[in-house]
């Protein structure tokens, strides 16, 4: 596909420095201008002040000019306004309000995580103690991997990534939702069916899943309230998960092991229903999950940041 990854995303909230100490204890690197970058893409996450929590932009990777071009036909044919300038195109997500731009930019390279070793019935692969546990520091996501974005119109929303920017879709939540890929990795956008716009989760590629539960694990030492829901593992997607709740109310998610689809003619979407769009096994979502806390107070306007 001419899309080849999701690059970063601006996130407004209204109080962006307790949100911004988050994300630092999260394992992203603070840089300049609001800026947080991972370990293998650089800066993946902006963070600014917004009235309510929302996704403000998100900037998606092309491989070159002929690309910003197909898109910018397919808006066109929408009837959606874009503005090219050098090698950037800029649209608006019409329902939302969001700032997508496609950039032309190299493709992230990632060097290989070391193999986890796991021991299994006939199988002592793993010598001593489990490497996983006794690895030092704290967890550095290697890149961000998806964000998640409630929508008064999902269906608008959603034809706007995949008829109008060229995103591929993986599955769907019947009649609720639809997981989006611009790269190949299961999905990179999943917009939901919501009262109000708002953005729900990013989530954030570590090594395993003993990363996972690491990184879960340092975030909740004297802060409980930060746990959400895991570990489990979806089942769009398959990927390990844990689910962290940020100041601001946006929830953060550490995953390993998400599906890759490199040959489109070898997938096939489904139409999921019910549990099973939402998890393969775990502890069931708590209800804050399906619907966060303060979407009464965002659709009211008298959201405060928690």
């Amino acid at each position: 596909m001419s899309l080849h990854g999701l690059m970063s995303v601006t996130m407004g909230v209204p109080n962006v420095e307790e949100t911004a100490a988050y994300y630092a204890d999260f394992g992203l690197t603070p840089q300049a201008g609001s800026w947080f970058s991972t370990v293998d893409a650089g800066r993946q996450l902006r963070i600014v002040y917004a009235p309510t929590r929302r996704l403000v932009e998100m900037r998606v990777g092309v491989d070159d000019s002929d690309d910003l071009g197909r898109a910018a036909a397919s808006l066109a044919r929408l009837g959606l306004p874009q503005a090219q300038q050098g090698m950037s195109l800029e649209a608006i997500e019409p329902v939302t309000g969001m700032r997508v731009s496609l950039d032309v930019a190299p493709r992230v390279q990632q060097d290989p995580a070391p193999a986890g070793f796991y021991n299994g019935p006939g199988r002592p692969d793993r010598q001593g103690r489990a490497p996983g546990f006794l690895r030092p520091g704290r967890v550095r996501p290697r890149k961000l991997g998806h964000a998640v974005l409630g929508s008064v119109d999902y269906a608008a929303t959603m034809s706007f990534f995949v008829d109008g920017l060229g995103f591929k879709v993986s599955d769907r939540i019947k009649g609720v939702g639809a997981f989006m890929r611009c790269s190949t990795d299961h999905h990179n956008v999943l917009v939901l069916a919501a009262p109000v716009n708002f953005l729900h989760h990013t989530s954030w590629q570590v090594d395993d899943v003993d990363d996972v539960g690491r990184g879960a694990f340092a975030m909740l030492e004297g802060r409980p309230e930060r746990h959400v829901w895991g570990l489990g593992r979806h089942y769009a997607g398959s990927n390990f998960f844990w689910y962290l709740k940020d100041p601001a109310g946006n929830f953060s998610e550490y995953y390993s092991d998400m599906d890759c689809i490199v040959d489109d003619q070898l997938w096939t979407p489904e139409d999921l229903e019910g549990a099973r769009g939402l998890f393969a096994w775990g502890p069931p979502p708590p209800a804050s999950f399906l619907h966060p806390d303060d979407l009464a107070a965002m659709m009211t306007g008298a959201h405060t940041a928690r």
